[in-house]
């Protein structure tokens, strides 16, 4: 338990450190993609995609983390991938995002955090199960997607550090509006850990190695798999209803780890205190979080568990989540805030 503790903890505590200093939250970024046109955040999720994809492949190759495959339901995954994508609109972050703004002292993140967790668990133990085993029985494959279609999985690998490296490329070669930016209230380590702004590319490729890192991290406690936050988000309310301990597993770890390092940079950087939302925001931050609940249960996976680390190692359930995601995050942009403007 002690080795699931510090492994899972320190991870989520340095992930939750690096998304709450950059601001990395993929639902703002997905809308950006459509009202905004500005695809930056997009891109740089998927430097943090390929970073990972090139390690993670490289320890799986060397047999270093066991096989990660597993079946999936199709119908799951894009039903449950679009309700989720309107359900982060609604609550205003995506899985990460509710725990690291309710890190920092934002009380509508905490408001659709909890509805999350709590139908979360409901659909994977509680009263919910039939509801997600309507869909996830359905229409089920393996979602080795190399494997499926009898290609390398390098091919794959190639065309992703080629696309990005072409995205990636190209927008730094342009130029660049010069901001101004206020005097440093700090010096050395504390002005670069509390105040120094980066780039979203910077933070993409950070959140690539943590991601990475996860792999062989959460190997050690005898878990194949990558960062998660829906099935721990679902099984530490269990664990605090029925107090069993065989919940406290590697990913609880994680999205505790997460909330405390969103603290702490939160703290330093002068950026914690308590916001109490209005009662409209409270009504979406809850549907939205049951949205996220049900949708990710149906998925399989959040923006993190399918966006990053399914396509890291190309699962088609990974490759069908995203784009549906993002296609539920523009349905609910279109309703929210674009529609409202044209009348």
């Amino acid at each position: 338990m002690l080795t699931t503790a510090l492994s899972g903890g320190i991870i989520g505590l340095i992930f939750g450190f690096i998304l709450q200093r950059t601001r990395f939250c993929m639902t703002g970024g997905f809308r950006d993609m459509y009202i905004a046109r500005n695809n930056t955040l997009f891109y740089a999720f998927l430097i943090a995609i390929t970073v990972e994809s090139i390690g993670v492949l490289s320890l799986i190759k060397l047999g270093i983390i066991g096989n990660p495959y597993e079946e999936f339901s199709v119908l799951g995954a894009i039903v449950g991938s679009y309700l989720f994508g309107i359900g982060i609109v609604l609550a205003g972050g995506c899985a990460t995002g509710t725990w690291y703004r309710a890190g920092e002292g934002l009380l509508g993140s905490g408001v659709a955090l909890f509805f999350y967790m709590t139908s979360a668990a409901a659909m994977k133990s509680g009263f919910l199960v039939p509801l997600n085993q309507l869909i996830a029985k359905r229409w089920v494959i393996n979602d080795d997607l190399a494997g499926q279609l009898g290609i390398p999985v390098w091919y794959f690998l190639v065309f992703l550090v080629a696309i990005t490296s072409f995205v990636v490329i190209r927008e730094l070669r342009k130029p660049r509006r010069q901001i101004a930016s206020l005097p440093a209230r700090y010096k050395g380590v504390r002005h670069y850990l509390f105040e120094k702004t980066y780039h979203k590319y910077f933070a993409g490729l950070l959140i690539g190695l943590v991601a990475l890192i996860a792999w062989p991290a959460s190997q050690l406690t005898g878990r194949v798999g990558g960062l998660g936050i829906t099935t721990p988000s679902a099984h530490l309310i269990s664990y605090i209803i029925t107090g069993d301990s065989k919940q406290l597993g590697w990913g609880v770890f994680l999205v505790l780890g997460i909330f405390i390092g969103s603290f702490l940079a939160a703290k330093g950087s002068q950026e914690f205190r308590w916001r109490l939302p209005d009662l409209p925001t409270i009504a979406k931050s809850t549907l939205g979080g049951i949205f996220m609940g049900i949708g990710a249960s149906w998925a399989g996976g959040c923006t993190i568990g399918n966006g990053l680390t399914a396509t890291a190692i190309f699962s088609s359930k990974g490759w069908i989540a995203l784009p549906v995601t993002i296609l539920g995050v523009w349905t609910a942009s279109y309703i929210i805030f674009v529609k409202p403007n044209k009348n």
